[in-house]
């Protein structure tokens, strides 16, 4: 199975707007990390993730592209 590029290996701190739609890397490879930038994952089997908060405020995004919990970070670069 395809794994994601690690765009880095610790999260994004990113201010994000309560109800905004997003659409959050999940290849690795867009410039516009941690978002899609609409075309880096056209030869990959990844497609960009939809989300949105509640609540304005600061978020972690992953940047490992393999938290559990994504697009938020969970940690899980800390074993890779």
């Amino acid at each position: 199975m395809d794994q994601p590029v690690i765009a880095q290996k610790f999260p994004y701190k990113v201010e994000l707007e309560g109800g905004k739609k997003y659409l959050f890397c999940t290849c690795g490879r867009s410039v516009n990390q941690p978002f899609c930038d609409l075309q880096s994952h056209k030869e990959t089997p990844f497609r960009p993730k939809t989300f949105s908060v509640e609540k304005d405020g600061t978020y972690f995004l992953c940047g490992c592209k393999r938290s559990e919990k994504q697009p938020f970070c969970d940690g899980t670069h800390k074993k890779l």
